[in-house]
């Protein structure tokens, strides 16, 4: 299994994406920590792992971090998925400015700090891996409000971070990844755009599909698939870069 004896701390574990990516790392042999805000979403994830360990923090507190981490003690892998309070369908010339500043804000601010504890501990032991999510849409992505912007900080904090810890040992590599069908469900893209039905995010799917190169979405399989391999030591060779999930859409 390519990351036995690894230990994994994954933030955001309760959420879609960060739930299967938690699943696909046991599976792989990792041990697990789920991190998030909601204990029942961690737990509901836990059931289908064994072993795994759960905590309840925020990722925007530093110390809260910091704290767990030292808890945990070694970690291989940090993989922060945590949601960042995005808005969008309004032009930004209507958007309101904390609607636009939140995702950039918050993901900045839990990408650095939930990065910078790990990255610490890992450069100590001089091995591991640091790796993050995004859309990609810093390449320009219309009616997406702060979220390019947001991209755009973490696509440059992923190849900063890279370029300081590589002489020590750690990586740091992004994933682009967007529009996966199994995460895109009315209920959860309120929080992002009230003014979707099934209609439209089947208009939203289609769209999509027909800007990739391969004409099709990824799958959260595939997504998890990927970051798997990103965490092993089969890529010990990636770092400083985005591996381009998403059939295409930008340039990588």
């Amino acid at each position: 299994m390519l990351l036995t004896d690894k230990t994994a701390v994954v933030y955001g574990a309760g959420g879609s994406i960060g739930g299967a990516v938690a699943r696909a790392f046991a599976a792989e042999g990792a041990r697990v920590h789920l991190v998030g805000r909601t204990r029942e979403t961690l737990e509901a994830v836990a059931s289908d792992i064994k072993d795994a360990e759960v905590a309840v923090v925020d990722a925007l507190d530093e110390t809260a971090v910091t704290e767990h981490l030292a808890r945990v003690g070694d970690v291989d892998v940090s993989f922060n998925l945590v949601s960042r309070g995005d808005v969008q369908g309004l032009p930004i010339t209507d958007m309101p400015v904390d609607d636009f500043l939140r995702p950039v804000i918050n993901g900045t601010r839990a990408n650095f700090i939930t990065a910078r504890a790990a990255a610490r501990r890992m450069a100590e032991r001089g091995s591991g891996v640091v790796l993050t999510l995004n859309s990609g849409s810093a390449h320009g992505s219309p009616m997406m409000g702060g979220t390019g912007p947001a991209d755009a900080a973490t696509d440059s904090l992923v190849r900063n971070l890279a370029m300081e810890l590589g002489p020590r040992g750690v990586r740091a590599v992004g994933l682009w990844a967007a529009g996966i069908p199994e995460t895109l469900t009315v209920e959860k893209l309120a929080k992002v755009n009230s003014d979707l039905d099934e209609a439209a995010i089947q208009g939203i799917l289609d769209h999509l599909s027909s800007l990739r190169m391969t004409r099709r979405n990824p799958t959260l399989a595939e997504i998890t698939a990927t970051a798997v391999f990103l965490a092993s030591d089969h890529a010990a060779g990636i770092t400083g870069t985005f591996v381009n999930v998403t059939g295409g859409m930008f340039p990588g």
